[in-house]
């Protein structure tokens, strides 16, 4: 028994033609599909590749249109390219490929048959039904490239088992396996035979449109005579049809080598477009791609080009290969130039004999042609770029499908380098929201012995009978209510919206007073001057952001004073009136040495800590995103005299009052 060879085999250089051509100008998907059906060779190796170990243990494929969803649409379109790469290197002689016509035309006629009759008697995969009757005669194709006569005597005797043996090797169930291995049966052994396999049988007999096939019909699915001619008229109807659309004559002698020169050719300019592409740096950003292919484009074609991006809403100038090129900026909108009309058509214009525009005529004097057309570079649905090539005006149609199928594989890298990126975005998205849920662990973790310790103080107070001690005891559970909610509003990954909650400035001041005193101020030589103004201070600010700014800006002001001492001034005042609007400004200085000159240019940004060296570290870039956050403004003046910080909060107007 000889072996099944591999199934390198071959097909019909216009439909491995067309192919190729469909996908080179993204053809849809269903006009791909077509082309692909109509070749016994092309079906063959979806099959294999879309039932390999690559995708694992996935549902069994029943029809084409499965198996090509399942490669998708980049490795569909490599396969195609491939074939054709390989299409090239068959070597058959003139009565061969006469034979590989006849072939195409037979499996072609076999698999429309078979879906007609699974329509007609109502077998519920007709799509597999075709299938199979593109493949049921696969021993002859590969018997057609066969060069020893004995071994392709073999293949053809064989043709029934080595159908059966692929179908099952290609994981096709044993249906499918059992429809092939008896379509060569007697119509009388097949009465009670499964659906499937009377299907397949039947279409390779009405293919030969004989008396025979007619009696058969009738002996398994009693079909009449009047109905067997109708469907073998309308499906020879159909196949010449589709013969005409890949340009294969049926009716002449067959030569293959027009279609096999042009597809050479198509194969060659794609290869030497691919290549020119690797020439570039591909990992940068599309601005950066599209600058450096432009020298690509050039070397391939040999014609002066020029890259324009697009940013926003304007072209501008990135590369050009006419020696060094001017800043030149233009609007995206259409103006009636080259450039502007094929960025927003999306496609290829050539001046040709039109009026230049001013623009135009900027750009042939950049590439000293007496002509250009400008073709972008489309992805999806944007247009990062255009290309712009000097021309004669009489550009030969090989360079046109070289310059076509460069931009297209360039399109091709842009559009799956965003899909990428896409792609790491949202990977970082549930990163970030797997962090999210581990710090709200870790927040709940902290916030039990927050809760057990502030039980413990209001137990404590209950038992005090001193009235001090037991506010202070309040102020430290006010200070424990503000730590468990800054926790609280870490874990919902959420700033707390100062707009929504108003505080009275003032009263802050005096319930924080004592804390900061007996903490920060226990040393003798260290005092706190609280000086409040009368008015009003009521603010458009939460109380636990008002109490974070203050200790981190009185905190830092008391480390930043001299051994020996000194003062640390809060003041508010209010009304204050700047920038057409009312304020209520808090002000909080020390007598310390200042901020060393060092720290002064990244003073809000967070930076190593200075402690013991003035202002500086974490604390004041927590300070300044709250007052970001309230829309309020800071302000730093620093000197050997001392350091101050202003702060303007926005009042809560008189309306908001009486609203509250």
């Amino acid at each position: 028994m000889v072996p099944l060879p591999d199934l390198q085999l071959p097909s019909l250089p216009e439909v491995t033609l067309r192919a190729l051509e469909a996908c080179n100008q993204d053809g849809n998907y269903r006009q791909i599909s077509e082309i692909v059906a109509s070749d016994t060779a092309l079906v063959a190796r979806i099959l294999a590749l879309a039932n390999s170990a690559l995708y694992g243990s996935t549902p069994d494929i029943r029809s084409i249109d499965q198996a090509l969803l399942r490669l998708g649409t980049r490795r569909f379109k490599t396969l195609v390219l491939t074939a054709a790469l390989r299409q090239i290197l068959f070597e058959l002689g003139g009565n061969a490929w006469q034979q590989l016509r006849d072939f195409w035309r037979h499996a072609l006629t076999t698999a429309l048959t078979a879906r007609a009759l699974a329509t007609l008697t109502r077998y519920p995969e007709a799509d597999e039904a075709f299938m199979l009757g593109m493949l049921h005669n696969i021993g002859e194709l590969i018997a057609i490239k066969t060069p020893d006569l004995d071994t392709r005597q073999q293949y053809m005797d064989r043709q029934s088992e080595i159908a059966a043996e692929l179908v099952t090797s290609w994981g096709l169930g044993p249906l499918a396996a059992d429809a092939m291995r008896y379509q060569q049966a007697l119509p009388s052994e097949l009465r009670d035979a499964g659906h499937l396999v009377k299907i397949i049988s039947l279409s390779t007999r009405l293919v030969l449109c004989d008396e025979a096939g007619i009696a058969a019909a009738g002996t398994m699915f009693g079909l009449n005579e009047e109905l067997i001619r109708e469907i073998n008229r309308r499906i020879n109807h159909d196949v010449s049809m589709m013969a005409d659309s890949l340009g294969i004559p049926l009716i002449n002698s067959y030569n293959a080598e027009p279609a096999s020169q042009e597809l050479r050719q198509i194969v060659l300019r794609q290869a030497i477009a691919q290549q020119a592409i690797g020439f570039a740096d591909l990992t940068g950003k599309n601005g950066a791609i599209l600058a450096e292919t432009v020298n690509s484009l050039t070397l391939i074609t040999g014609l002066p080009a020029l890259c324009f991006g697009y940013d926003d809403d304007s072209l501008i100038l990135l590369s050009g290969t006419t020696g060094a090129h001017p800043h030149l900026v233009v609007t995206a909108k259409p103006g009636g130039s080259v450039l502007t009309e094929a960025f927003t058509s999306r496609a290829p214009v050539s001046l040709n004999e039109r009026a230049p525009a001013v623009l135009d005529r900027q750009l042939l004097s950049l590439l000293r042609t007496s002509s250009l057309t400008a073709i972008p570079v489309v992805t999806g649905d944007q247009c990062p770029g255009v290309f712009v090539l000097g021309t004669d005006g009489n550009t030969p149609d090989a360079t046109t499908d070289l310059i076509r199928l460069f931009v297209h594989q360039l399109s091709t890298v842009l559009q799956e380098k965003n899909i990428a990126f896409e792609s790491e975005t949202e990977n970082a998205g549930i990163s970030h929201q797997i962090a999210i849920e581990k710090l709200r662990r870790q927040v709940h973790e902290i916030s039990n012995p927050l809760t057990i310790i502030r039980q413990y103080i209001y137990q404590l107070r209950n038992r005090l009978d001193d009235p001090d001690a037991r506010e202070e005891l309040d102020v430290v559970r006010e200070e424990l209510d503000r730590a468990g909610n800054l926790l609280l509003q870490m874990s919902q990954n959420a700033t707390v919206n100062s707009h929504d909650e108003t505080s009275e400035l003032n009263a802050e001041l005096r319930s924080l007073a004592r804390v900061l005193e007996d903490s920060l101020f226990s040393g003798s030589n260290l005092h706190l001057n609280l000086l409040m103004c009368s008015p009003s201070t009521l603010v458009m600010a939460g109380q636990s952001a008002i109490r974070q700014i203050l200790i981190n800006l009185v905190r830092n002001a008391v480390e930043s004073l001299p051994v020996g001492g000194g003062t640390v001034t809060i003041k508010t005042s209010a009304p204050v009136w700047q920038g057409r609007r009312n304020w209520v400004e808090i002000e909080v200085s020390d007598t310390g040495k200042g901020i060393p000159g060092a720290i002064r240019e990244t003073l809000f940004t967070p930076v190593k800590s200075t402690k013991g060296e003035g202002h500086g570290g974490l604390g004041l870039s927590i300070v300044k995103q709250l007052v970001d956050d309230m829309e309020g403004i800071i302000a730093c003046h620093t000197g050997q005299q001392g350091t101050s910080f202003r702060i303007l909060l926005p009042a809560v107007s008189q309306g908001k009052t009486k609203s509250d």
